[in-house]
């Protein structure tokens, strides 16, 4: 209860801090009325009615997801929120993501790169928000060419099974109490990142500490690049840092940087004889870059912070919520571990193998995803050219955020979409290549998540792992809930914590 209200507090101080950025502009709102003119819309989409200089940035709710989806039931598919002076354009529908996603994909390829995003990746030299050119294609070329293509994830199986194995057996030591699902997961996954980027992985009593300290880190570096700020909406107020945001992320970010510096330090004292991980493919990379698109330390640097914070945080939570909404329905968890023990047998583990004669768990993760798609409204796209969206003007620059979470869950589109119900994606077409405008967790075009693939391992053979070798329950007294809480990646709101039961049929099982 203490944490919940310490967490309430710094929630309302976040939200007090941001009102008091915009008071003084608030206050000439008024002043300036008389010169605001409804009608110089110039064809822009439809929207709530700004104010002068500050726009509807005062009516922002914390939960933009569902804001922005309760904003598109009254002014339609495509509507303008004006942010400041910038205009933000919001796409829920499967018809507006194509145009945007597909038929014009080049024009809105690049980013609407926020202060606090250009903190923390380098300048913004990492491949999710570097501009779209060569640059940009040649790091999407090192990320799914050397790091993640499905050869050299295969060729990292044993380093995935051993981090998946030494999380049951913590699993099975702590047997009969209560567990922080979440928590397990991210370290889980953090230990597998780095293992394949540089080797270093984390056991014993340091497990947990190392757990919530990078699980901190990465929460308040996702948190502030979901926040809004007066920085990225009055650039001539950006050096004032009004909101200490832009701060804030330099401290964090500068935690993570120290640890890639001291690694990649120790790597060049090495023999490269020594290592054969990705740091040092990167490594080698630098020194054999092309002189017209030169591959330098600082891209080595933001992808590993690509790695590190894009791909914990995210799969860690779908496997959380995933969970959840197991076990808040007893005969979806049940009819997953006859599955489950059907192909591996309670004399056995879990291999990465028995993954694919697992449909069922397959409709899982897509339907855990059609709930609670991982990044909400993706990452904000920004056309390089004023152009036409659904009849409507689209300014050059301006922000425009695809709510993948309400198509998730039209009605239009889907049957009773509130229930987790994973039939519905049993002998389905819908996968994860983006092309189904109905279904897209991952994106779609150019900008279509580069870690998909190894995202698609993790998620499938944890919670198989999990679901195979355990019962879980709720401790007496509480009660599971499946509450949301918005951020450039979604989180559970309350952490799930959980008690495990062994299921297996010999305790050498878990070793």
């Amino acid at each position: 209860m203490f944490q919940d209200l310490i967490g309430a507090v710094h929630d309302s101080l976040q939200a007090a801090t941001f009102s008091y950025a915009l008071a003084f502009l608030g206050v000439l709102c008024f002043a300036c009325l008389f010169i605001f003119n409804k009608s110089g819309n110039n064809g822009l989409p439809p929207g709530p009615r700004p104010l002068p200089l500050v726009g509807n940035l005062l009516s922002l709710e914390p939960e933009l997801h569902t804001y922005f989806t309760a904003l598109s039931k009254v002014h339609g598919p495509i509507c303008t929120l004006w942010l400041g002076k910038k205009p933000g354009i919001i796409i829920s529908s499967p018809a507006m993501a194509r145009e945007v996603l597909k038929d014009q994909d080049a024009t809105f390829a690049n980013r609407d790169v926020p202060v606090v995003a250009r903190e923390l990746t380098y300048g913004g030299k990492d491949i999710v928000w570097r501009p779209y050119g060569p640059e940009w294609r040649m790091l999407r070329k090192v990320c799914v060419r050397d790091m993640l293509s499905n050869s050299t994830l295969d060729s990292v199986y044993d380093l995935r099974r051993r981090e998946i194995r030494e999380t049951i057996k913590f699993f099975y030591d702590n047997a009969g109490r209560r567990v922080n699902i979440g928590e397990q997961m991210f370290l889980t996954i953090l230990n597998v990142i780095t293992g394949m980027m540089w080797g270093g992985t984390v056991k014993g009593e340091e497990r947990e500490s190392l757990a919530s300290e990078f699980r901190e880190i990465v929460a308040e570096m996702t948190e502030l690049l979901g926040l809004p700020n007066v920085s990225d909406f009055y650039p001539g107020l950006a050096k004032f840092d009004l909101q200490g945001m832009q701060g804030k992320m330099k401290g964090v970010a500068g935690k993570l940087d120290k640890i890639f510096q001291s690694v990649i330090d120790q790597r060049l004292k090495m023999d490269e004889k020594e290592s054969k991980d990705f740091l040092q493919v990167l490594l080698q990379l630098k020194d054999e870059g092309d002189e017209k698109t030169p591959f330098t330390i600082t891209h080595v640097k933001s992808l590993l912070m690509d790695m590190v914070v894009g791909g914990t945080d995210t799969t860690s939570n779908a496997i959380e919520f995933a969970m959840a909404e197991l076990m808040n329905k007893p005969e979806v968890i049940h009819k997953l571990q006859e599955e489950v023990d059907a192909v591996v047998g309670k004399d056995n583990i879990v291999e990465e193998s028995h993954i694919h004669q697992l449909p069922y768990l397959y409709a899982v993760m897509k339907e855990t995803l059609r709930l609670h798609p991982t990044l909400p409204l993706l990452v904000p796209h920004c056309p390089t050219q004023t152009c036409l969206v659904g009849g409507y003007t689209v300014p050059k620059g301006s922000r425009v955020f695809v709510n993948v979470w309400a198509i998730h869950r039209d009605p239009s589109i889907w049957e009773n979409p509130l229930e987790f119900r994973p039939e519905r994606f049993l002998d389905s077409k819908w996968d994860f290549t983006g092309k189904d405008f109905n279904y897209f967790p991952f994106g779609s075009g150019k900008r279509i998540c580069a870690g998909m693939a190894s995202a698609e391992r993790m998620f499938m053979y944890a919670l198989a792992s999990m679901i195979h070798s355990f019962d879980w329950k709720m401790a007496q007294g509480e009660k599971l809930e499946l509450s949301e809480k918005f951020g450039i990646v979604l989180k559970k709101r309350i952490p799930l914590v959980a008690i495990p039961t062994p299921r297996l049929s010999h305790p050498t099982l878990y070793e």
